[in-house]
């Protein structure tokens, strides 16, 4: 346990920025999960609304540095490409 003042202000932080963190990368968990769905059903045109939705997660998420830019861009990319497949066969 923290012995100093500062110490124990910073714990105090980091937990809340822990459950703040947690919340959002739950939130995104939750909205791939959306989009990915809407995909396997065929719902095109769902998937590219959730997908819309998630990229806004995404960066925003990206910007505050809650998960790393390079990773936001990897998902949103490779979400792109199943959509634009899903688009061809159909």
């Amino acid at each position: 346990m923290p012995n100093t003042n500062s110490a124990k202000k910073r714990l105090r932080q980091n937990v809340v920025h822990r459950d703040r963190n947690r919340s959002v990368k739950s939130a995104i968990r939750n909205q791939l999960r959306k989009v990915r769905e809407a995909i396997t059903s065929g719902d095109v045109q769902g998937g590219e609304d959730q997908l819309r939705l998630a990229t806004q997660k995404l960066d925003r998420a990206a910007a505050r540095r809650i998960i790393h830019p390079n990773r936001a861009a990897r998902i949103k990319s490779r979400l792109q490409r199943s959509i634009k497949s899903a688009k061809q066969q159909a």
